[in-house]
C-alpha cells in the first residue's frame, strides 16, 4: 500500500516521500505513531500544496541568507582584541563566540558561533580569513585581525546606515559660514 511519510523513517524514506509499505507496518507502527499517511487522492493534493509552501519558504529563506552573505562579505576586517606575549603568540584562543559576536556589532544581526569557523588556527596575533557557514550552499569569507588588547578599535559605519561621503557636511558649513 502507498503511504506519504510525515516523518523521516530509518530504512523507509524521508518526510514527504510516497513509499510502499506492508498493512501491518502502517496500521501497527507508522499511523499510531504519525509518521505516515494513506496515500489517497486527497492526501497527494495537499502534499503536493504542502512541499510548493515549503519550496517557496526555503528560496526566501536562500534569499535572506544571499543577502546577509553580501553584507558579511562587505564588511571591512574586523578586530578581535586579546590577550598577547611579547613575540605576538596569544595566551588563549579566539573563538568562535568572539568572532561571531563581532559579526554581529558590524552587522546589527545575530549569527550563531556554531556557523563561524576560522580557515586556519589563530595562535598569534595578525590577519586571519573566517568562514561563515549560513546556509548549506551560502558559505562567505570574512576577515578578522587579531589585535593587542588596548588597541583602539576602528570606528565601522553602522549597522543600517550606508557610507557617507563628505560633500553634505561640507555643504553645511559653508552656509553656517555665509
Amino acid at each position: 500500500m502507498k503511504v506519504i511519510l510525515q516523518d523521516n523513517v530509518a530504512k523507509l524514506g524521508t518526510a514527504g516521500d510516497i513509499v510502499e509499505a506492508s498493512r501491518g507496518y502502517f496500521r501497527n507502527f507508522l499511523e499510531p505513531r504519525g509518521l505516515a499517511v494513506l496515500a489517497t487522492k486527497g492526501t497527494l493534493k495537499k502534499r503536493e500544496e504542502d512541499l510548493e509552501a515549503l519550496k517557496r519558504k526555503a528560496d526566501k529563506a536562500r534569499q535572506e541568507a544571499v543577502a546577509l552573505g553580501e553584507r558579511i562579505a562587505a564588511l571591512p576586517p574586523l578586530q578581535v582584541q586579546t590577550k598577547a606575549g611579547e613575540t605576538g603568540k596569544l595566551y588563549g584562543k579566539v573563538t568562535n563566540k568572539e568572532i561571531a559576536s563581532q559579526i554581529e556589532a558590524a552587522i546589527g544581526v545575530q549569527v550563531d558561533k556554531r556557523t563561524v569557523k576560522p580557515l586556519e588556527e589563530i595562535t598569534s596575533l595578525g590577519s586571519y580569513k573566517v568562514q561563515v557557514k549560513l546556509t548549506a550552499d551560502v558559505i562567505v569569507e570574512c576577515e578578522i585581525d587579531v589585535v593587542i588588547e588596548g588597541t583602539p578599535v576602528r570606528d565601522l559605519p553602522p549597522a543600517d546606515a550606508p557610507a557617507e561621503s563628505g560633500a553634505p557636511a561640507e555643504e553645511a558649513e559653508a552656509a553656517e559660514e555665509e
